[in-house]
Parts: C-alpha cells; structure tokens; sequence
C-alpha cells in the first residue's frame, strides 16, 4: 500500500492524499474552507451522488477519482474511498486548532428523517443506527453505507452517532444522513473566533 498526503497548513485547511492497493486506485482532494465544488469518479454512480451531498452541503471542496475492482463487486472501491477521504479530513484539519469541533444536524427528506452528531475527537467510533429496508439502492448494496462510514470514521478521528427517526424509502434514508453529515461536518469544521488558535479540548491535545 502507498498512500501521500500533503498536509494542511493554518492558512489553508486542503489536503491531496493518493492511497493504492492491490484492488484500488483512490486519489481525493479536499479544500474545508470551499463553496461545495465537487468532482466524483468512483465508478460506483450512488457513491459519487453522495459525495456530491457531502460537497455541497458541508461546503467542502472535494475531488474523488477511483479506480477499482468492480468486476468483483463495489465494496473494496467504497470503503477505500472512505479510508482516503478520511485520511484528507485528518491531514487539513491538521492539529484541529481553533475549530468548533463538535457538530449536530437533523435532516428531513421526504418521509425520512436522520439526525447526525459528530466530534472530531481524535477518538474513532461510530454508532450506526440505520435501518435501510432494501438491500440494493439501484445497483449499490446499501450494506456498504456502513462500511463508507467506518473507514470514514476511523482514518479521520471523529466519534460519529447515526440515529434514523423515521423513513421507509431506502434512497431518502441514505441521502438524508449523507446531507445530515455534510452539514454536522460544516459545522465541526468552522473556525470558533473565540478560540484563537487553541485547541478545543480542556486536556490541550485532540
């Protein structure tokens, strides 16, 4: 495995980061201070649709290129995007001075309502409270919605809950959480002017 990263600075939270395996091939490029400009190609069409919801909600400029083992199936491509992405999260928060840190949305689509809360912690977890009714959205096995989250949620550092509160329609329920993350994200990320520069933890290390 190789993976380069390019680490942020204090005046421009971006990140590339190049990881290659034996089955993957993911390149992802993120700006956390952007106006939701993104560029998808993981070949997997719903996976790019919501990277698109992450993008343009949580106003992260962000760039994805896969290539990967489809003829196998989707799953080493969706959860290596994951791991990349989560990497490019952690290098531009850098050591996560001055952000908000903590972050919480609840967002309706249609019949389905999800509510995402998230810390950049430096702590990984994630509790999982989807129930998708389908197993496939279109061509994509909604078994790998979890998966995304935890590559996600362990190379980027952050505690995530995941709570669904109502929703029967497996693509409402998915994008709902993906849009409910975005904006949860925008606002961990946000720079707290009352924090000038410190680290948002009483213990001075994140």
């Amino acid at each position: 495995m190789q993976t380069d990263c390019l680490s942020s600075t204090e005046t421009a939270r971006t990140a590339s980061v190049h990881r290659t395996t034996g089955e993957t091939d993911i390149k992802v490029t993120i700006n956390l201070d952007g106006t939701g400009i993104c560029t998808a190609a993981t070949g997997i069409p719903f996976l790019d649709h919501m990277l698109h919801q992450i993008s343009s909600h949580g106003l992260i400029d962000l760039n994805v290129q896969a290539q990967g083992d489809w003829e196998i199936d989707d799953h080493h491509t969706n959860e290596d995007v994951g791991i990349t992405l989560g990497q490019a999260f952690s290098q531009a928060l850098g050591n996560r001075k001055g952000i908000v840190r903590f972050g919480n949305f609840l967002a309706p689509l249609d019949e389905a309502l999800v509510q995402v809360a998230l810390d950049f912690s430096g702590r990984p977890h994630l509790s999982y409270g989807l129930s998708i009714p389908t197993q496939r959205v279109g061509t994509y096995d909604t078994q790998l919605v979890r998966e995304f989250f935890v590559a996600l949620v362990n190379h980027s550092q952050m505690t995530l809950h995941i709570r669904q509160l109502d929703g029967i329609n497996s693509h409402h329920i998915i994008e709902a959480t993906f849009k409910a993350f975005a904006r949860a994200t925008r606002m961990a990320v946000e720079i707290d002017s009352r924090r000038a520069g410190t680290i948002p933890s009483s213990k001075g290390i994140l």
